[in-house]
């Protein structure tokens, strides 16, 4: 049997540890989570940074993906079906809520972000694309869960961490969840995952009509909610978006 490459499982390891969670991360945050001495977690990364996988903040010197990862990424995610299926409707779902927008498809055990489309306003933002979010508390990991039987098993047999106090991380109170979630036809997280932000996801479904993926918008929990409950507009914007992109695919009415 062949032996793995030690150096590539490292680089590997780094590249999925800067792809979730914080942004940047220092060498000692690095070497520290990948169980590594700090010579050889710089020495990878220097590796890394002058292939342009990874790049360092002049400021900070801490690290984060870098532009060649993300353009070797954007070629695969062009001529991904679902990807270009959905880039009118995500635009015009951006313009139409005034919110980011994400759409997402199951991925070891949790959701990759396969598009994302900024909030149309001036405001500083970070491109997600590439980004993984948990399959248990996210919107869009939610209705994962809800239709599609492999994103479910996932997220029963992972670790339901607790990211706020509102996140829900016991199996019971998860599967209501998803039963309300497959009842209404979106899935809802307000601040279960980041504190101030809500978000609204709904399902995508092939020709065959088999969950495909989700697409949600996400933003400050004040304009997403009004009284203390999402906005009802909101929810129809999301829905009408993803039942759009279903019969793009084929899927024909929901």
């Amino acid at each position: 049997m062949a032996r793995n490459i030690q150096s590539l499982e490292r680089a590997a390891a780094m590249l999925r540890l800067l792809a979730g969670g914080e942004r940047r991360l220092g060498l000692s945050d690095i070497a520290s989570s990948l169980g590594l001495a700090k010579g050889t977690a710089h020495g990878i990364l220097r590796t890394l940074q002058q292939e342009g996988f990874v790049e360092q903040d002049d400021a900070s010197g801490r690290y984060q993906l870098g532009a060649e990862l993300l353009r070797l990424g954007t070629t695969y995610l062009d001529v991904h079906e679902l990807r270009a299926r959905a880039l009118v409707w995500t635009d015009d779902l951006a313009r139409s809520s005034g919110e980011s927008v994400h759409l997402g498809v199951l991925h070891q055990q949790g959701v990759l972000v396969v598009h994302h489309v900024f909030r149309p306003d001036d405001s500083r933002q970070v491109l997600e694309i590439g980004a993984m979010q948990p399959l248990h508390c996210t919107a869009l990991g939610k209705v994962l869960s809800a239709y599609d039987p492999v994103a479910h098993s996932e997220a029963l047999e992972s670790d339901r961490k607790a990211f706020t106090d509102r996140t829900v991380c016991e199996l019971d109170d998860f599967e209501h969840i998803l039963d309300v979630t497959r009842a209404r036809g979106y899935a809802a997280d307000v601040e279960e995952t980041w504190e101030g932000v809500a978000s609204i996801a709904a399902p995508i479904h092939d020709r065959r009509r088999m969950p495909v993926g989700a697409v949600g918008i996400t933003g400050a929990v004040e304009r997403l909610c009004r009284d203390g409950e999402l906005r009802q507009e909101l929810i129809a914007a999301v829905r009408d978006c993803a039942r759009a992109v279903s019969r793009d695919l084929g899927a024909g009415r929901f």
